[in-house]
């Protein structure tokens, strides 16, 4: 394509460690053309290559195909391309969103779950390039064993897929598919895979999603209340501080649910953290009974009662990946077990030491707790935590080997036991992979929302994952003002839902850096009241456009599909809205 240049930097790395170029194995060339279409078949030492034009699309497919790949650790394919013009900039689908401009100066060298596709290092598996209108979107089509490095410097950009074994083999062949246009930007970008993920059956609209489960429309009016019952810190952890217990009562999150009520608001959703005995992030999955310092199984049904009698809503924090020694039914055989025979071991959160679950067995966990949990309350909703963030595992014990596609499996089954109760499923971000289950997530948020606000951003947010699913999901949205930029306006821009109240569980990380903000409840209730009123009017409509209104980003245009428009400012913390055009 005019002014891109293919860098040959296509390589494998062996099991020791060597670094091969393909060029280096290559063995021959030969045209194919079958009934699809033509392109050239190349023969390598260990696997081929086949790359060839599709005639009825004219898509562009990129398949490697494995022959003998014993010695094969990953693969870096295929070749980047870069646009050297200072007006180029690639689209990444990190978290919410992400443009990159040529120029921008920063280190990209480390990134979040170092890049794999499923995580929220990409919500979606594509990346994008454009120049003056002319670029491409990569969609990749086995996104399991995979991930992605982005090169970054002063001329430009180079973004290259990287092929992971399975089970320590590479197993099967691996596709991405290339769309090239003359009018590419990163709107067209994610409308091309729109398009891509309703063909392949992936998208599922809230529409679609409510035949099953008749209180969505409910939750779309609601403004997001998150808080907890109890938190305990075990020694061995890395928050530990020498911190004492804390712990609420359902009593008293019933009256602060009440007192919220008695400012006017509306209709709430409350989000229930810590509501096991162990408390927050312990001992799981053997979290019940509901903790009894807190008014145990009477007390949090009173509760539940409270808030269905109000037309609130209410769903409880679970967690089926981290698995901790504490809990009483710990058995090492049922953790993950690594290549090497020995199991992953840290003691990062509240809970202490910790191995990670086998999904494999995590649905039947889910079918033992909410066997019990379901005989003492009623549920609109349930969250299972990092589900759709974390990055896929793969198992290597033999009695229950598990590859990184069947670990998405089984984590939809947990999200697919709810559906089929009637319980609304969310978990911790949102990942495609899950978008026919998800219906709401507890956050899908820019990159910097996540770190302290002083530190730079990785470039210039865009709403890459709403312009594909927003139809599809219901996102709230942080809403603390800092000191530089108010969160509310991407509630607005996003046409999210708002957090009323955001308590993280952890100082300094998962975006809880302090309020940064200073409102009365009055005044947050006003924000969240417009938040709202927004989402509601748009939550089924598709995010059509966003346009940015100026070089640095800070101005931005959204439109939606019935014709709301809004309009935000960051820098001057302003904003527009223009319902129905």
């Amino acid at each position: 394509m005019e002014n891109w240049i293919r860098n040959h930097d296509s390589f494998y790395v062996t099991k020791e460690d060597q670094k091969i170029k393909f060029s280096d194995d290559f063995i021959k060339s030969e045209e194919r053309i079958t009934g699809l279409g033509r392109g050239i078949y190349s023969t390598y030492k260990y696997f081929d290559t086949y790359i060839w034009k599709e005639d009825s699309t004219n898509h562009y497919y990129f398949e490697w195909i494995p022959k003998v790949d014993e010695n094969i650790k990953e693969v870096h394919w295929p070749d980047s391309f870069v646009c050297e013009d200072k007006d180029g900039y690639s689209t990444i689908p990190y978290m919410q969103g992400l443009l990159i401009p040529n120029r921008y100066e920063y280190d990209y060298s480390k990134i979040a779950f170092d890049g794999q596709f499923t995580s929220c290092a990409a919500y979606m598996p594509w990346l994008s390039q454009t120049n003056n209108g002319l670029g491409y979107v990569a969609i990749n089509e086995t996104p399991w064993d995979s991930k992605y490095t982005i090169d970054h410097d002063d001329r430009g950009t180079r973004l290259q897929f990287v092929w992971l074994t399975s089970l320590g083999k590479m197993r099967y062949k691996r596709v991405v598919r290339y769309s090239f246009e003359s009018n590419m930007d990163y709107n067209r970008a994610a409308k091309i895979y729109r398009e891509y993920v309703k063909e392949t059956g992936l998208f599922k609209s809230l529409k679609e999603k409510e035949v099953s489960l008749n209180k969505i429309s409910d939750l779309q009016q609601c403004a997001v209340v998150h808080t907890g019952i109890k938190a305990h810190t075990e020694k061995e952890s890395r928050f530990y501080d020498g911190q004492k217990d804390v712990i609420h009562s359902f009593d008293s999150v019933k009256e602060m649910i009440q007192k919220l009520h008695n400012l006017g608001s509306n209709k709430l959703y409350l989000h229930l953290d810590g509501w096991g005995d162990p408390g927050y992030d312990n001992c799981h999955p053997d979290y019940l009974p509901a903790c009894m310092e807190a008014g145990g199984w009477n007390a949090l049904e009173s509760l539940q009662k409270s808030l269905r009698s109000q037309n609130d809503l209410f769903g409880l924090h679970d967690q089926y990946r981290d698995y901790y020694y504490k809990a009483k039914t710990h058995d090492e055989n049922q953790a993950i077990q690594l290549e090497d025979g020995g199991v992953l071991e840290h003691a990062n959160w509240a809970g202490g030491r910790q191995n990670y679950l086998c999904a494999s067995l995590a649905p039947k966990y889910v079918k033992r707790n909410y066997t019990e949990i379901l005989k003492h309350i009623d549920l609109d909703c349930v969250y299972l935590d990092v589900f759709s963030c974390n990055e896929m595992d793969e198992c290597f014990n033999p009695e229950h080997l598990m590859t990184r596609k069947e670990c998405m499996e089984y984590r939809r089954a947990c999200f697919q036991f709810m559906i089929n109760r009637g319980i609304i499923p969310s978990s911790e971000e949102c990942s495609d992979w899950a978008m026919r289950e998800l219906v709401f997530s507890h956050y899908g948020p820019y990159e910097f929302m996540m770190k302290d606000e002083n530190e730079k951003k990785m470039g210039i947010p865009v709403p890459l994952f709403n312009l594909v699913y927003h139809d599809c999901v219901i996102i709230p949205w942080m809403m603390e003002k800092h000191e530089n930029e108010d969160y509310m306006l991407y509630a607005l821009i996003n046409g999210g839902a708002p957090y009323f109240d955001r308590n993280g569980a952890y100082d300094g990380t998962d975006g809880a850096f302090g309020a940064g903000s200073n409102f009365t409840e009055e005044e947050q209730k006003k924000r969240c009241d417009q938040v709202a009123s927004l989402h509601e009017h748009v939550a089924y409509s598709e995010l059509v456009s966003d346009r940015i209104l100026d070089k640095t980003g800070l101005r931005q245009q959204s439109t939606f599909a019935d014709g709301t428009c809004v309009e935000v400012d960051f820098s001057k913390g302003t904003y527009e809205i223009t319902v129905n055009g």
